[in-house]
C-alpha cells in the first residue's frame, strides 16, 4: 500500500514537473541548451572516436600476434617523449642486420627485410600509356606475404631465386593494379611495367590493406620487389627526408611456434645490441614493436583524447547546469505562493523538495534524451557520406543520460532546498 502511494506521488511529481516544461517552452529550451551541446558532443565524439579505436585496433592486429618489427625508431619511442633529433641519429637498420638474426637467434623461425618501407624511395609505375601517381617502392624477400599478412589475390609472390639473382620482378599493391589494369579488365601477370628507368615483369598482385577509419591513407599505394634488386637499382636513392641520409631497413621477425615471443624478443635485443655495439648501461638505438606494443601506445593516446573530450562536454554540461540553477530558483520565487498553499494543506518538506528537484532532473534529462539523438544522428551521418567507422554502444546512451540526470540532480538541489524551507506563512503573504 505504502509503495503503492509512493508510486502514485512520484508519478504525480513527474507530470507536475513535465507541465512546467510545457508552459514555459522558451525558457525551458532555452534552459536545456547548454545541456543538449554537452551531451551531443559527449555521444556524438563517442561515436567517432570509437569506431576510429576499433578500425585502428583491427589494422594493428593485422601485425599478427607474435611478429615482432626492429626498426631504426617507432611510434613507441615518440610516445615515451624522445627527441626527434636524437632518434634520427640512431644507425641504420640493415641487410646484415636481419642476416644475423636470421643465423644466430634459435627462437626465429623467419627474418624479412623491408627496404623503403617508410617511403625512402617513390616512383610512378607506368603502362601502355597510363601512370600511377608516386608509390612507395619496398624492397623485401620471399617471405614478405607471410610476415606482412597481405594476401596475393592475384598471381604469386617472387622466389628465393628470383631475389638471389636481382630479377627485376614486381608485385603490386591495389593502387597501381586498379590504376594499370582494373580498369581496362586486363590480366597484369606476365605484363610489363616501367618503375623509374627499369621495366618490370608483375608476378602477382596484393589484396587491400586494411584503411584506419576508412579514410583511404594511401595504404596500398606501394611495389614490392627483390630486397637484392632494390639495393641494386634504387640503393643511392634512398635518402630519408631528415639530413640526407641513407633510408634504414626495417625488420619482420616471426618466431617458432615451439617458442615464446619473450625468448626471440629477448635474442633479438642481444643480437643487435651486440652488432651496434651497446654497453650494459648504454639504452637501445633501435625499436623493437609488437603488436602489444602497438596498441599499449595507442590505448594512451586514444584515452587521452576521451579524457579531452569529456573536459570540454563538462564545460558546456556545467554551463547548461548553471542555466538550470538559474531558472529553477526564478521558478522557486515566482511560484512562493503556490508553495505557501501545499504547505498550507499538508504539503511536506521532502514532498516540495522532490518535486522541484524532479523538475530540475526532467529538464536536464529531456536535454540529454534531444541530445543522445543528435550526437547518434551526426555519427550516422558522417558515417553515411563518409564511410568513417562508427560505434554506438549502448554505455554511450546511458553516459549521456545519466551525465544529464546529475546535472539536473547537482544544480537543481540548491533552488529545490530553499523552495523545501520556505515558512509557509511568508509564502502566502508573497504578492
Amino acid at each position: 500500500m505504502q509503495f503503492g502511494f509512493r508510486l502514485a506521488l512520484l508519478r504525480e511529481v513527474i507530470l507536475l514537473a513535465l507541465d512546467t516544461l510545457r508552459v514555459n517552452k522558451m525558457r525551458s529550451a532555452l534552459t536545456v541548451m547548454g545541456v543538449v551541446i554537452g551531451i551531443t558532443a559527449i555521444v556524438g565524439m563517442t561515436s567517432l572516436i570509437r569506431g576510429f579505436d576499433q578500425s585502428l585496433r583491427d589494422s594493428i592486429r593485422q601485425l599478427g600476434p607474435n611478429t615482432i618489427f626492429v626498426a631504426k625508431f617507432s611510434g613507441v619511442s615518440i610516445a615515451a617523449g624522445r627527441n626527434f633529433a636524437d632518434l634520427a641519429r640512431r644507425p641504420n637498420l640493415t641487410v646484415d642486420d636481419a642476416r644475423a638474426i636470421q643465423k644466430l637467434a634459435p627462437a626465429v623461425q623467419t627474418v624479412d627485410i623491408w627496404l623503403g618501407a617508410m617511403g625512402d624511395v617513390l616512383e610512378r609505375a607506368y603502362y601502355n600509356g597510363n601512370r600511377t601517381k608516386l608509390l612507395n617502392i619496398i624492397g623485401a624477400t620471399e617471405e614478405y606475404a607471410a610476415l606482412s599478412f597481405v594476401k596475393v589475390v592475384s598471381g604469386r609472390l617472387f622466389t628465393a631465386p628470383e631475389v638471389e639473382h636481382k630479377r627485376k620482378v614486381v608485385v603490386l599493391g591495389d593502387t597501381p593494379y586498379q590504376v594499370l589494369f582494373a580498369k581496362s579488365g586486363l590480366d597484369p601477370i606476365g605484363k610489363k611495367v616501367r618503375l623509374g628507368a627499369g621495366e618490370y615483369t608483375v608476378v602477382g598482385v596484393l589484396d587491400q590493406r586494411p584503411s584506419v577509419g576508412n579514410l583511404g591513407t594511401a595504404q596500398d599505394d606501394f611495389v614490392v620487389i627483390p630486397e637484392s634488386t632494390h639495393q641494386a637499382l634504387f640503393g643511392s636513392q634512398a635518402r630519408r627526408v631528415f639530413r640526407g641520409q641513407p633510408g634504414s631497413a626495417m625488420i619482420a621477425v616471426l618466431p617458432y611456434d615451439s617458442a615464446t615471443r619473450g625468448e626471440a624478443l629477448a635474442q633479438v635485443d642481444e643480437i643487435m645490441r651486440i652488432r651496434h655495439g651497446l654497453k650494459l648501461d648504454e639504452p637501445d638505438d633501435f625499436d623493437v614493436v609488437t603488436q602489444d606494443a602497438a596498441l599499449k601506445v595507442w590505448d594512451q593516446v586514444s584515452q587521452a583524447t576521451f579524457l579531452g573530450l569529456v573536459v570540454i562536454s563538462s564545460i558546456a554540461l556545467m554551463v547548461g547546469g548553471i542555466g538550470v540553477m538559474a531558472i529553477m530558483t526564478i521558478s522557486v520565487t515566482e511560484r512562493t505562493r503556490e508553495i505557501g498553499v501545499r504547505k498550507a494543506l499538508g504539503a511536506r518538506r521532502r514532498e516540495i523538495l522532490a518535486q522541484f528537484l524532479a523538475e530540475a532532473i526532467v529538464l536536464t534529462s529531456v536535454g540529454g534524451v534531444i541530445g543522445i539523438l543528435l550526437g547518434a544522428a551526426i555519427g550516422v551521418t558522417v558515417h553515411a557520406a563518409t564511410g568513417f567507422p562508427i560505434s554506438l554502444p549502448w554505455w554511450s546512451f546511458a553516459l549521456g543520460l545519466g551525465f544529464s540526470a546529475a546535472v539536473g540532480i547537482f544544480f537543481g538541489m540548491v533552488p529545490a532546498i530553499r523552495a523545501a524551507r520556505l515558512d509557509p506563512i511568508e509564502a502566502l503573504r508573497y504578492e
